[in-house]
């Protein structure tokens, strides 16, 4: 039976790249490859020494393959189309809530608010020791997942141990239909100021960015920050749709060209505007790619926002998803999109792989200028450049490594059931006294890391090693360990800052969740402190959508 499906698969998949292909010798290449693969499955399945396993060697297959398009080019076997589907709707039913595993614990990592999980009392960091009478200690986040789930109207019970708790506490919950919010947050974050943090481009996203930014207006914004940083984007008609809050109807927001000449489409504002005026900065980060790139890029070649942050990831590619046998699916790359001045900011250029398999980037001969709707200069294969540029953040080795260890949440997890929960995270902030007692429960933890000195002075001495100027060099190369490690050593005191920064805002998400973490962060994030500065200054404002 397995056999056949492999087969009927890859007869689907022969029609697939069929309707990409020309007429010609490709047909009898596609024809001639699909055959030679059967024909070597068969060899392989019948005399390989060791048994194998059809599925699991065909989808390798399939993978490899895959892996000479693009990285979202993807094969969606039956079994993850669920994932999938919540994926890409942003619907399921169950209690409402992430779970993750930290430090070999299953724990609630963001439940969702005004859904059961939150609503019954469950928090970032509470441990899952059952569901529904299943120990689920060290078992799968997908099969903790699907206990989860079900049904609507249907209870389940979870057993948690929660930090600062001697006894297990016991939640009973009813599930519901799910359906996971595109804005973690909005609110005003000066007196004239609306600020919008949107995370997903699921259906409905356009119609929650108009109704937020109606509240927003309500309360007294006169300008507004849409915050896309590390979005990674989604459904392109959300985009048109949010493009369109913005920008009147009939207006072109991005068209999209591919092989199939019959799929080649242009997406148009559909409805009324509901603000053509309003001063808009977009927050932009090297994660902010495909959908979020379609509305910052559309809103910059109109000259209807300023975008403040950094270069944009640089995603011009869209995928649509084709039906394949046995309820399988293949989401595939079928057109590069452009945006209304024309350009497309695809970053990456898959086509032309290296002889290794690695991707260049557009090299800036190629790329090209063009003019946005007001007359300034923007430039295609390289992603979205920002108006108004803010150096991102960056860590060392030592804060990368401890927050990837998981005891950053851990630790939040601790101060959280030590500590009753504040009326306002605006301006929280830890003592010194609190940030030494992080620090003292860290080395209790016996946190290791290997700091990027250490390792070039390793590599030092292998060089002298192999040179043969070891015994001649082993003095200074001795003292410089010895700095090193006395450098590592004060580590903790030198990064303070940004850690605190950190920890602070882990704290804040555990205690409040997205609305928590940004109240904390407000008054010292930087993209967010420019755009406020930018929106306030009209003269700065007008003079950042002038020609250059």
């Amino acid at each position: 039976m397995k056999k056949f499906r492999i087969a009927a698969f890859f007869i689907t998949l022969a029609f697939t790249i069929w309707a990409f292909q020309g007429p010609g010798e490709k047909y009898f290449d596609i024809a001639r490859s699909l055959d030679i693969f059967a024909t070597l499955f068969k060899e392989v399945n019948a005399y390989y020494v060791d048994d194998v396993n059809p599925k699991k060697l065909i989808e390798n297959g399939i993978g490899g393959m895959l892996d000479q398009l693009d990285p979202y080019t993807d094969y969606i076997p039956e079994e993850d189309l669920e994932a999938f589907s919540i994926l890409t709707t942003g619907q399921y039913a169950g209690v409402g809530s992430l779970i993750g595993i930290v430090n070999k614990k299953t724990v609630i990592t963001n439940p969702y608010v005004g859904f059961p999980a939150e609503k019954a009392g469950l928090r970032v960091g509470d441990e899952l020791i059952s569901v529904d009478g299943t120990n689920v200690q060290g078992k799968p986040t997908s099969a903790v997942s699907a206990l989860l789930k079900g049904k609507p109207k249907t209870e389940v019970e979870v057993v948690v141990k929660r930090a600062g708790q001697k006894e297990n506490l016991k939640f009973k919950l009813v599930r519901e239909k799910i359906k996971v919010s595109n804005i973690t947050y909005y609110g005003m974050v000066g007196a004239e100021t609306g600020y919008i943090k949107l995370d997903e481009f699921t259906p409905g996203a356009g119609k929650e960015v108009e109704e937020a930014l109606s509240k927003l207006k309500q309360q007294g914004a006169k300008n507004l920050i849409l915050d896309l940083r590390d979005n990674p984007g989604g459904s392109l008609y959300e985009a048109v749709n949010i493009v369109n809050v913005f920008i009147p109807k009939g207006k072109e927001v991005v068209s999209t060209k591919g092989k199939v000449s019959d799929w080649n489409k242009t997406y148009l504002t559909l409805n009324n505007a509901q603000d053509t005026e309003i001063p808009v900065a977009v927050l932009t980060s090297g994660g902010s790619a495909s959908a979020s790139e379609i509305v910052a890029g559309s809103l910059q070649d109109y000259d209807r926002a300023v975008l403040v942050g950094q270069k944009t990831f640089g995603k011009g590619l869209v995928q649509t998803t084709r039906q394949l046998a046995y309820n399988a699916q293949l989401k595939v790359t079928t057109a590069k999109y452009y945006i209304p001045s024309g350009r497309c900011i695809q970053a990456l250029d898959y086509e032309h792989r290296k002889s290794d398999g690695t991707v260049n980037k557009f090299p800036d001969s190629l790329k090209r200028e063009f003019k946005t709707a007001g007359g300034r200069k923007v430039f295609d294969g390289a992603g979205l450049d920002p108006d108004a540029e803010v150096v991102a953040a960056t860590y060392t080795s030592a804060i990368v490594e401890l927050v990837g260890s998981g005891l950053v949440f851990d630790y939040a997890s601790k101060y959280c059931g030590e500590h009753p929960i504040p009326s306002s995270l605006k301006g929280f902030r830890l003592s010194d006294e609190e940030y030494q007692k992080f620090i003292a429960w860290v080395k209790e933890q016996k946190f290791s890391y290997s700091s990027d000195l250490e390792l070039k002075a390793e590599e030092l001495v292998a060089s002298a090693k192999k040179e043969k100027y070891l015994d001649e060099l082993q003095s200074p190369l001795k003292d410089l360990k010895n700095k090193i490690e006395s450098n590592k050593n004060s580590a903790w005191i030198r990064f303070k800052p940004e850690l605190s920064k950190i920890l602070e805002e882990e704290i804040a998400f555990h205690y409040q969740l997205a609305k928590g973490q940004i109240e904390v962060s407000l008054d010292r994030d930087l993209e967010i402190l420019e755009a406020k500065k930018i929106l306030s200054d009209p003269a700065a404002y007008k003079k950042l959508l002038s020609p250059n």
